[in-house]
């Protein structure tokens, strides 16, 4: 019986599972955003945001810029055994999740995986939302350019119609310089 005993096996011996949710946790701090299967999913989520409240809460405590945690650092780094990992956990994450009480991460469902039929899904860090941003990043872009092609199109218009009646389109050329200074042509 596995009473009391919280935690997924993950069908590995305990320095490879310890392992797995290490890279896994820095794979998720580094990327913003990982895919991988449901049990992993759940298990990194536990693992991951002990290490960011450890250092939320050691970027609170440092007053100065110059003032370090560098114990938090240390405990941080035994876990992840990444320093690019750590140096974003501490400059990036930790300050804008500084407000946040809890829940740093989500875990989405995708489906099952065609392969061996295990059930995926992706974690991300909730304040890092990269798909969002993508998406509007994406949506000004095609805005953008149908702005261009709208403009485009007016202008095809306007020099058909002065093409069609060059009396009116030089007649309405002068209406609208009307207020203008005059321009003198050499």
């Amino acid at each position: 019986m596995r009473h009391q005993n919280s935690g997924r096996k993950l069908n590995r011996t305990s320095s490879h599972r310890k392992a797995t949710l290490a890279a896994l946790c820095t794979a998720l701090i580094v990327h913003k955003r990982i895919k991988t299967t449901v049990a992993k999913a759940k298990e990194t989520r536990i693992f991951v945001e002990k290490i960011i409240t450890r250092a939320k809460n050691a970027v609170a405590k440092e007053s100065a810029p110059d003032k370090k945690d560098i114990s938090a650092r240390r405990e941080v780094f035994a876990a992840l055994r990444s320093k690019e990992a750590v140096a974003t956990l501490f400059k990036d994450i930790a300050p804008k999740v500084a407000t946040r009480q809890g829940g740093y991460t989500r875990v989405v469902k995708l489906g099952r995986r065609l392969g061996d039929g295990a059930e995926l899904a992706i974690l991300e860090l909730v304040d890092f939302n990269v798909g969002q941003e993508k998406a509007a990043a994406k949506s000004a872009k095609k805005s953008a350019s149908q702005k261009k092609s709208e403009s485009k199109t007016k202008k095809s218009i306007k020099g058909t119609s002065a093409s069609k009646h060059p009396e009116k389109a030089e007649k309405k050329m002068s209406e609208n310089n009307a207020g203008s200074p005059p321009v003198v042509s050499e």
